[in-house]
């Protein structure tokens, strides 16, 4: 069955502002590293700035699917029933109703609009221009609203649960699965380093396959979740600060400067190396 989203088409004359792996002549920008992390659940929703303009994010080729996402959320966002299709806490008035307005409500860069326990240990704000550079270059953020992201995309705050199933769109995680290989392979090189500190629930929605495996390396962190989400930012935070290891060894041996490290090679093709890390106190 085909997707229920149109294709789209970017209007002529806009210029082009994104900030991604992908360059003005459409040709990929690739990255020597890419470093993978979940949304927060936490978000600041800005007071001003412009709307939202799809055709200034990263990953163009998602916009058909974002377009048709955001229109459904905005619009089931003033039904009665938003919590229960939306999949969130019904207690969460507000940030339901602020689903709303996506559409037209303020937008900030997601560095700033994604506030959780990761991205305040991440703090990229405290970076150097160097620094800030490559994490703009090198992180993607998995979302259930907008696919895929940089850091310097800007968005509203939303509240969207991937696991909902939407009206006219479908099972989310579904429909993102299908489309973000199209995005994700062309963000790295086959062979060079993929660093995943994403949470179960977004790991999912693209995996490397093939030789983009050889070097996929999945950050785990025992503990609670509150210390697995502080970690991550911190790993995040360690690996922008200078340039890119090339190896999952080379990744190990970099962190083992800050953290306690274990690496795990992977059972079979196809599967992460398993890096469990937890910072030194």
């Amino acid at each position: 069955m085909a997707p229920p989203y149109a294709p789209h088409h970017r209007p002529q004359g806009r210029r082009d502002t994104r900030t991604d792996a992908t360059s003005p002549t459409g040709l990929p920008r690739l990255t020597p590293v890419l470093i993978l992390l979940p949304p927060s659940e936490g978000k600041t929703a800005p007071r001003r700035g412009r709307s939202l303009d799809l055709g200034t994010l990263s990953f163009p080729e998602l916009t058909p699917l974002r377009e048709s996402v955001l229109e459904t959320v905005a619009r089931v966002s003033g039904e009665p029933d938003a919590a229960r299709v939306l999949e969130v806490n019904p207690n969460l008035v507000a940030d339901i109703e602020r689903n709303s307005r996506l559409l037209t409500a303020p937008t900030a860069t997601a560095s700033h609009v994604y506030t959780g326990v990761l991205y305040q240990a991440l703090d990229v704000d405290s970076l150097d221009a160097a620094a800030k550079r490559r994490a703009n270059r090198w992180v993607v953020v998995v979302s259930a609203l907008f696919g895929a992201l940089r850091l310097g995309d800007r968005v509203p705050a939303y509240r969207v649960n991937v696991c909902s199933t939407l009206p006219g769109v479908g099972y989310l995680s579904h429909e993102w699965r299908k489309e973000l290989p199209t995005a994700l392979d062309a963000a790295v090189k086959p062979r060079e380093l993929v660093v995943d500190c994403r949470s179960s629930t977004y790991a999912g929605l693209w995996r490397p396959t093939g030789e983009r495996a050889e070097r996929w390396v999945h950050v785990t962190v025992p503990g609670a979740s509150h210390m697995a989400k502080h970690t991550r930012g911190l790993v995040t935070r360690e690996l922008v600060q200078a340039e890119a290891p090339r190896t999952p060894q080379a990744l190990a041996e970099r962190l083992s400067e800050r953290f306690d490290v274990s690496l795990t090679p992977p059972p079979r093709a196809g599967r992460p190396w398993l890096l469990a890390t937890t910072p030194r106190t």
